[in-house]
Parts: structure tokens; C-alpha cells; sequence
């Protein structure tokens, strides 16, 4: 009977990231195992003599010719995770390939690292670097790099903190080494990390890559390793095992969190042990019974399920004559200790398949596991002919299989227990169950979806764009809304981005396919953190159903608008949503509308609740600047006023001015600046009407007389309704009203910063708590102009119009267009556009995102969804390797002249990256001696004299190995904070010949002569 148990040390494995022996990715390495494919290469003399086997080894009578190889271990892109060429060079491939797969992990777990609320751990180990031993066998590296960044490159203390550094993760990096155990033993650490709460989510696994992936070994009776180049695990010819090379990664979280956060889930870790076996065995490298058993007893103990419902097991199976009988003897013992039953669990060993990964051994028998629970099917084990004489497998609980099969489902969820032994006796042991099913995601909440995506570079922004439709092809039946949520918090935001706005998965191919989609948004920035300023558009900018689809979909919007319509209602006797959005046709809200005691209260409702919806979605303004009516919801949203105050005083303003309202008014196509000289005490500039601006008078007549002197210049103005306009004369009577109106609420500092009407430069708090100020802003002209003059003399902000249609963005672009400028942005469509309000605020949404703005993804989904394991980051990948006597180096291309010095001394591999200044050549032999150096420890080239150093990528480690180089050279004292006060070649010669000259001067000629 399963016991039950309050505590759940149940941990999900919600990603898996590998690259084995014939296969670059985990769905290849399930699909060769499940198919029975010996993945271990065995090489021809010619193959092997070409990757520099002697050729006495080559022909001795004991050299086997076979290893589990991997494909391009030099290759790397050492530009997206922020290497320089030379630094990349030294980097060991171990580190190298386990950072890559690392970071696909967690993108396939649909994570961002950068904005995941809480600590991601890191668990790995790897092989010695063989990696190091080359690189101290060039002293051309040694001299160009020095020995610290050497060891920092390869030794195996660092696997686990450099993913940290370069993933961002703040739990714990623990570099785990127990020999060939090393993996499964970072999987148990990892576990115990979660279930303590010293982490959130954690990244488990191992890696061993040697540098010659051509290469055999030498047989010795009695070792571990096969006199044939076969694995024949648990055979009665079984001699040993073969090497191999591979990296395996699992990312893990407590199950209850994965389940309730939509995650991925392949498979369950339900119990997980390890122990050393002691002295209690034959020697120091020998396998224990005692300390096997005990391991997969404790784990099974914790895991609180029978032996008898664990169906198979990845064994350690390294066929060596002691190693399996041993293994299976310590499973009987445990699995007889609670079933009778015979023959019920399989046993498969995948060192059959890709030979024996060492540190990473572990981690690729767990992913085997996994992947066989995952599909419901157990692959075969390779090489199994007649069972090793010293293991009874008659009346055993196990058997092994050699051919793939079907795994039914009993009583119990499918259940598999997975061993990893190393040598010196540290053992592990994990038992893994089926993933439970998962809970469908919700019915999404909204008809059209944000798609993001972003890259380094242009190319690989293409190639993710491909890899994307090529999975909405083959996942038709994949919610959209799951694909978007996935890529808004699962990806991390690069330079190059291209945003959609799509309703399905259709929808979304088509336009991802179509060249040169115009539905398909693009753009790079730089900019992380762009900041962003809210612009509020006043009267004149209303129309009838503004934002209503918006208020149909988006709750926030929604509560915001409900609640300035509950508050108006007491002020205008009416409901604004009656007003805006219309059931009825007998209703006649158009002209309620145009009347300025309802446009008031109206555009502030909309304008309040968008800004809201905005500033939940993580659009938060680092300043602002209204029109007219719109400094009021600026006002509000910086605290000035509270809601209910500035809803009494907008309503209390639009009766006022409602009440002045007659004469008539005039729409002209003229800029501000041209028109205030035609304005008299009888003609006021009263608002703006679309990219135009309204002149209003109390009588038709001085209406007349201005819109003649505009046609007699052929300027063109339109006649709006009477309904509009205010004689500026009217004005007077009402300012003394309104005042007293001001001083009945209570005003506060701002604390947003906004841009002030009257002014049209920052709005400082005595003038905002002067309810005289609120006054002129209702009288004088709107110092718009001015305003946005005071806000773009930061020109990296986004402009963003919140509220009806672009008045304010059309209005502003004039004083925009010089690049580079800020970005300019609206909310909402314009009445005449032809496009649903829905889609046109996601697009906006998705253009903020384009410019650098920061967007809470996370805040648009009030739902339950599903992350996918969509395609991860296409790296581009270029050779980075360093040869045993020379530094791997070639001259630059043909098409870029290279300075003096290099025409006698190799250049760089690496070209000088683009760079803001123009390449100048080294024009003295001190500065040549310098770019030298340079292009040495940074690895690229040629560098030009004034080529900034840390724009080239250096920093303070090679910062250091250079300044030690300079001073070995040159017989001065340079403090290294000379590299960081003048950082080119040029003013570094500079400073070196002053102190050069400043030496000479205190030497005697016998001294001078002999440095010379």
C-alpha cells in the first residue's frame, strides 16, 4: 500500500535542454533512442590520423577506435552572450555549450530571467578541462590573456556561477563534482534548493566535452572501458563501457507552483536520494551492493510509492563484469523487500546508445527516462544478446529491454527510477512519475494577441520569425493567446524587435508569412528603460463611441470609466455611458455630446481610464502635459487633485463654460504662432479641432469679418456649431466663480511631474496649489508649443497621446521630426479609421515595446494560461578555438586596410566592430605597439587610435592584463585607472610619452643608453 503523507516533495521537470552524440537537440536524442540507433562513432584510420592520432597509436593492437562524439564544440556565439572574440577563445567548450543549453532551458520552460518574480537556482558539474591544458600549452595565449582569465575560462569551480552571472539567476550556482554521479547528484541538490525555499525554480545538469571529439582509446583489460567500441550492458560479453560527450540541462519547480502557474510539465520527480558507499567495498573505484540499495531504498521512501509500481529503470549500466551484477543485485534486494512479482520492470542502460557522458551521464539517463514516461513508451537497450551468467535474471523483478514497447498505464501513474554511481562511491538515485494532467487554460480573455519578438541581430530577428511560423504550422490547435503569453514573459528583449497583432493562429501565420507584411511592426533600440510623457487632448477631440471596444474588453478601463461616470452623475444630473456609448437610436447623444458642460466630464472619464489602463500595463509617465481640459486628468493623475475633486471641478468648469457658450466659432488651418496676431479682446483662441485650431467670438458677426480676412489670404477655415464656442469677454464673469469653485477642494504638489498651460514649462507647486492658476489656465491661450519644447529637450521619450484620436501628436510633430526625436504614439483611432479600438491600443502597446519601453506583460491577462515550449533563441554560432602553438589568427578582410603594425604581425580573427568614430590608423610606433597589444587581448581588429576601449567590449579584468602588458614594455608606472580616464590608443600614447620624457629627464646618459 502507498502510505500517505502530508508532505509533497513532488518537484516538475518543466524543460529539458541537451546536445548528445547525433543529436543537436533532446527531440532528436528521444527519436534515435526510441529508434534503437548505436550513436557512437567509430572512425576510419584516415579520419583519425587527420585529427593528429600518432600513428603508432593508430596502429597499436589495442587501440579502439570509437567515441559518442558532438559535432562543432568550437563553434559558439560569443556576441549574444556578451564575449569578446579572445575571451571566447579561451572559454572552455564545457562552459561554452552548458551556458547555451542553459539558456534554452529556460526559454523552453517559457521563462524570462530578467523579470521572473523570485530566485532561480543553478546545479551542474562538468569534466576536467581538457580545454586548459591547450591553452597553457600556448604561450602566445598566456602572454596576450594571462593565467587568471585562463582559469576563469575552463576551471570547473565556475560552470555553475557563470550561468548565473550571464542568466541573471540569484539563487543558489553550486558547481556540483562526484565524478561520473556529478548530474544526478545537481538534480538532488536542486530538488532539496526548492522544497528548502532557497530557490524558485532551478537549472540542473552536466557536461563533459574534450577537445578531440576524433579520437579512440587505448583498451586495458580490467578497466572500464570495451575492448570493441561497444556498450553491452548486462551481456554475457559485456567488457565495458565507451567515452562520450554530451550536456544535459532540466529545469525543476515545486509541482503545486508549475501546475497553478500553467508551466509545462514533462514528468514528476517524487523521491530523490544520494550516499557514499563507504569503505565497505573491494577498492577505492569498486561499486557497493550495500550503498546501491540503500540509495534507491531512500529515495523510493520519500517518493512513498512501491517498488512494484516502478515500471523502469535507467541504470548506471556501464557493462563492466563487476558493475552490472552489482547494480542489479542492489535493486532485487530493494524491490524484493515489497513484491514477489517477476519480470514486471524493464531495465535500459543509454551508455548503449551514446557511451559514457561522465559528469553528464546522469543527466542523460534522466532525460531518457523522462522522455519514455512523456511518449508511454519503453525504448530498447542496445547490444543484449545473452544475460551476464553472474546476474539472475529468472524470477528477478526485472528484465531488460531490447525492443521498443508500448508502457501501459495501471493502476498507478507510469513510474521510473533512474541511478547514477561515481567512482569513489557517491551514489543517486531519483524516482520519476508521469506528468499529471494538465488543467486546460482558460477561454482567452481577449480576441487579439501581442506577439513579441526580439534578437540581437537582424538576421537571427528573421530567423525567429521563421522558427515561429514553422511551429504555428505544425500546432494549429495551439491557443494564440498561449503563444503570446509565452513570448511576452518568456523571452528576454534584444535590440531588434518586431511586434503583430493577430487573432489566431491563422491569422498570425498569414501575416508572419506574407513579405514585407505591413501588419508586422519593426524596429531596434538601445534603450531598456525609454521614458514615457502622456499628452491629454482637450475639447475638440471627441466623437461619438470613443473607446468603446475598449470598454467592452478591458476591465480595467472599464472600472476606471464606471467610476468617473458614478462620480459625474452627481454633478450633471445624467450617466456618461449613456452619453458615450448609446443602446438606443431614439437617444440624440450627439449633441450632448458637442455640448461643453458633457464633452468635459467625457474626454476626462476617457482620458482617466485610459491612462489607467495604460499604467497597469506597466506604461507609467515620467511627465505629462495636457491641453486645455487634459491638464486636469494630468493634474489628478499627479495628485494635485483627488478623483472626486477634479470630477466636481471639471463639471463644475464645463457648466460655466457651457453657459458662456454662443456667438459662433471658426476651424483654421493655421498654426498657433500665425494666427494669435488676428486675435482681438473680441476673438479668443478657445481649442483645437483635430491638426486645426478654433477661434471663437460671442457674435457671428466678428465670426464674419475674421473668416474674410482668412479667405482674402487664402487660409482655409471651416464653421463649426455655435454649440462650441465662448465669447473671451464671457470669460471674465466666470473666473471669479470658478475660483472660489478652486478653493473649495484641496490641492496638493505634484507628483508626476507635468508640463503647465499657462506657462509651457514645468508646473511647480505654488503654482498648482494657487487655485488663481487653475483660473488663467481656463482663460489664456494653451502654451502647447512651448510645452512640447520643454518636454523634448529630452529627445529619447515617447510622446504618448492618451486619449481620442492624434490632435496633440499632430500638433507636436512639427517640433519632432529633427532626428533624433522623441517617438510620438496615440491611444486611440481616429473616428474616421476603419479599425477596431482593440487593435489599434495592442499595436500601440506593441510599438511602445518596439521603442524600448518597459511593458508589464504579465498585467494584460487576468486569466489562467498555458506557457508553450515554443522555439528558443537561434544562436549564431562562429568558430572560436586557439591552437596548440598559435593563437588561431588570420589577417582582416581584404575590403578594411589594417594598420602599420599588423602588416608584419598576424591580426586578429575578429574585425573592429561599428563603431560611432572612423577608423585612424596607428600613426607612430608607440602607438602601433599599443593597437598591438590591444588587438591581442581583445581579439579583434584593426583597432584604430581613437577606438573607445570599452565600446570595443574591454573591461576591468582585461583592463588589467593590459596595463600589466604596457608597463612590461615600456619601463613606467601606469596606474590602471589611466584605461579608464583616457581610453583609446591615442591618449594613451600621449600619457605614456609624457611620462617616457618625464623618466629620460631623470636618468643619466650611461642610464639612457642602456634602455635604449
Amino acid at each position: 500500500m502507498e502510505s500517505e503523507n502530508t508532505f509533497s516533495p513532488d518537484i516538475a521537470i518543466i524543460s529539458m535542454s541537451g546536445r548528445f552524440p547525433g543529436s543537436p537537440s533532446v527531440e532528436a536524442y528521444w527519436q534515435q533512442i526510441r529508434d534503437g540507433v548505436d550513436l557512437i562513432a567509430r572512425f576510419s584510420e584516415q579520419e583519425l590520423a587527420d585529427a593528429g592520432v600518432s600513428d603508432a597509436l593508430l596502429h597499436h593492437p589495442r587501440y579502439v577506435r570509437a567515441h559518442g562524439s558532438l559535432d562543432d564544440i568550437d563553434r559558439f556565439d560569443a556576441h549574444f552572450f556578451g564575449y569578446l572574440p579572445r575571451e571566447a577563445e579561451i572559454l572552455d567548450p564545457q562552459q561554452r555549450l552548458f551556458l547555451e543549453c542553459a539558456w534554452e532551458a529556460i526559454e523552453r520552460a517559457g521563462y524570462n530571467t530578467e523579470t521572473f518574480d523570485g530566485r532561480i537556482g543553478v546545479y551542474a558539474g562538468a569534466s576536467m578541462s581538457s580545454y586548459m591544458l591547450l591553452l597553457y600549452a600556448n604561450p602566445h595565449v598566456m602572454e596576450a590573456l594571462g593565467s587568471f582569465q585562463a582559469l576563469l575560462g575552463n576551471d570547473k569551480d565556475f560552470l555553475a556561477t557563470r550561468v548565473a552571472y550571464k542568466l541573471n539567476l540569484r539563487g543558489p550556482a553550486l558547481s556540483v563534482q562526484t565524478a561520473c554521479s556529478t548530474s544526478l547528484v545537481a538534480v538532488h541538490l536542486a530538488c532539496q534548493g526548492l522544497l528548502n525555499g532557497e530557490c524558485d525554480i532551478a537549472l540542473a545538469g552536466g557536461v563533459s566535452i574534450g577537445i578531440h571529439q576524433k579520437s579512440g582509446y587505448l583498451y586495458q583489460e580490467g578497466g572500464i572501458h570495451s575492448p570493441d567500441g561497444y556498450c553491452r550492458a548486462f551481456d554475457a560479453s559485456a567488457g565495458g563501457t565507451v567515452g562520450g560527450s554530451g550536456v544535459g540541462v532540466v529545469v525543476l519547480k515545486r509541482l503545486d507552483d508549475a501546475l497553478a502557474d500553467g508551466d509545462p510539465v514533462h514528468a514528476v520527480i517524487r523521491g530523490f536520494a544520494i550516499n557514499n558507499d563507504g569503505a565497505l567495498k573491494v577498492g577505492y573505484t569498486a561499486p557497493s551492493v550495500d550503498g546501491q540499495a540503500e540509495v534507491i531504498r531512500d529515495a523510493l521512501a520519500l517518493a512513498q510509492v512501491d517498488a512494484e509500481t516502478i515500471g523502469y529503470v535507467e541504470t548506471h549500466g556501464t557493462a563492466t563484469p563487476l558493475g552490472d551484477p552489482i547494480e542489479v543485485a542492489a535493486l532485487t534486494k530493494v524491490f524484493r523487500e515489497s513484491t514477489d512479482a517477476a519480470t514486471f520492470c524493464a531495465l535500459g542502460s543509454v551508455k548503449t546508445n551514446i557511451g559514457h557522458l561522465d559528469a553528464a551521464a546522469g543527466v542523460a539517463g534522466l532525460i531518457k527516462a523522462v522522455m519514455a514516461l512523456k511518449h508511454g513508451q519503453i525504448p530498447p537497450s542496445l547490444h543484449f544478446e545473452q544475460p551476464n551468467p553472474q546476474i539472475d535474471f529468472t524470477g528477478s523483478p526485472f528484465y531488460v529491454s531490447t525492443h521498443l514497447a508500448d508502457w501501459p498505464r495501471g493502476d498507478t501513474p507510469r513510474r521510473a527510477g533512474v541511478s547514477s554511481f561515481g567512482i569513489g562511491g557517491t551514489n543517486a538515485h531519483v524516482v520519476l512519475e508521469e506528468a499529471p494532467p494538465l488543467a486546460p487554460p482558460d477561454d482567452p480573455s481577449r480576441s487579439w494577441h501581442v506577439l513579441p519578438l526580439s534578437a540581437r541581430t537582424s538576421t537571427a530577428l528573421a530567423a525567429v520569425t521563421e522558427h515561429l511560423a514553422e511551429y504555428l504550422r505544425q500546432h494549429p490547435e495551439v491557443q494564440l493567446a498561449d503563444v503570446a503569453y509565452t513570448l511576452q514573459l518568456g523571452r528576454r528583449a534584444f535590440e531588434h524587435r518586431q511586434t503583430l497583432v493577430a487573432s489566431d493562429v491563422q491569422d498570425a501565420l498569414s501575416a508572419l508569412s506574407a513579405p514585407g507584411s505591413n501588419r508586422v511592426l519593426r524596429g531596434a533600440t538601445a534603450l531598456q528603460e525609454r521614458p514615457v510623457v502622456f499628452m491629454f487632448p482637450g475639447q475638440g477631440a471627441q466623437y461619438l463611441r470613443m473607446a468603446q471596444d475598449i470598454y467592452r474588453h478591458e476591465p480595467i478601463f472599464r472600472e476606471h470609466l464606471d467610476r468617473c461616470a458614478t462620480l459625474f452623475a452627481r454633478h450633471l444630473g445624467l450617466d456618461l455611458r449613456d452619453v458615450l456609448y448609446p443602446t438606443s437610436s431614439a437617444h440624440t447623444p450627439d449633441d450632448l455630446l458637442s455640448q461643453t458642460w458633457i464633452t468635459q466630464p467625457a474626454l476626462f472619464a476617457v482620458e482617466y481610464a485610459l491612462a489607467q489602463l495604460w499604467i497597469s500595463w506597466g506604461v507609467k509617465p515620467v511627465a505629462m502635459i495636457g491641453h486645455s481640459l487634459g491638464e486636469y486628468v494630468a493634474a489628478c493623475l499627479a495628485d494635485v487633485f483627488a478623483l472626486e475633486d477634479a470630477i466636481a471641478l471639471v463639471a463644475a468648469r464645463g457648466r460655466l463654460m457651457h453657459q458662456c457658450s454662443g456667438g459662433g466659432m471658426l476651424s483654421v488651418s493655421l498654426a498657433a504662432e500665425a494666427l494669435l496676431p488676428l486675435l482681438n479682446d473680441r476673438l479668443s483662441l478657445a481649442a483645437i479641432n483635430g491638426p486645426a485650431l478654433c477661434v471663437a467670438a460671442g457674435s457671428a458677426t466678428e465670426i464674419d469679418r475674421l473668416e474674410q480676412r482668412l479667405a482674402a489670404q487664402d487660409v482655409r477655415c471651416r464653421r463649426l456649431p455655435s454649440a462650441y464656442a465662448f465669447h473671451s469677454a464671457h470669460m471674465d464673469s466666470i473666473v471669479d466663480v470658478f475660483v472660489e469653485r478652486v478653493r473649495s477642494v484641496t490641492l496638493r504638489p505634484p507628483t508626476i511631474p507635468f508640463v503647465s498651460n499657462v506657462t509651457g514649462t514645468w508646473a511647480t507647486a505654488s503654482d498648482v496649489m494657487n487655485p488663481r492658476y487653475w483660473a488663467s489656465q481656463l482663460r489664456q491661450t494653451v502654451r502647447f508649443a512651448d510645452g512640447v519644447a520643454t518636454l523634448i529637450e529630452n529627445p529619447h521619450r515617447v510622446l504618448l497621446e492618451v486619449g481620442p484620436g492624434r490632435t496633440l501628436i499632430s500638433l507636436a510633430r512639427p517640433q519632432t521630426d529633427a532626428a533624433p526625436g522623441p517617438v510620438l504614439l496615440s491611444s486611440l483611432r481616429h473616428p474616421q479609421e476603419d479599425q477596431p479600438d482593440e487593435v489599434f491600443l495592442l499595436a500601440t502597446l506593441g510599438r511602445l515595446w518596439l521603442a524600448g519601453v518597459p511593458v508589464d506583460w504579465a498585467a494584460l491577462y487576468a486569466e489562467r494560461r498555458q506557457r508553450l515550449q515554443l522555439p528558443t533563441y537561434p544562436f549564431e554560432r562562429q568558430r572560436y578555438w586557439v591552437e596548440p602553438q598559435a593563437l588561431g589568427i588570420a589577417p582582416p578582410s581584404s575590403d578594411r586596410a589594417a594598420p602599420p603594425a599588423a602588416q608584419a604581425t598576424p591580426a586578429p580573427t575578429y574585425l573592429r566592430p561599428d563603431l560611432p568614430n572612423e577608423y585612424v590608423a596607428p600613426r607612430s610606433e608607440l602607438e602601433q605597439k599599443i593597437a598591438l597589444i590591444w588587438q591581442e587581448s581583445l581579439g579583434i581588429g584593426p583597432i584604430g587610435v581613437y577606438d573607445n576601449f570599452f565600446e570595443l567590449g574591454g573591461h576591468s579584468l582585461i583592463a588589467t592584463e593590459l596595463i600589466f602588458r604596457v608597463r612590461e614594455l615600456f619601463p613606467v608606472e601606469l596606474p590602471l585607472h589611466s584605461l579608464f580616464e583616457t581610453p583609446t590608443i591615442a591618449g594613451l600614447a600621449e600619457l605614456l610619452e609624457a611620462k617616457l620624457i618625464e623618466k629620460i629627464a631623470t636618468l643619466s646618459d650611461e642610464e639612457i643608453r642602456l634602455l635604449m
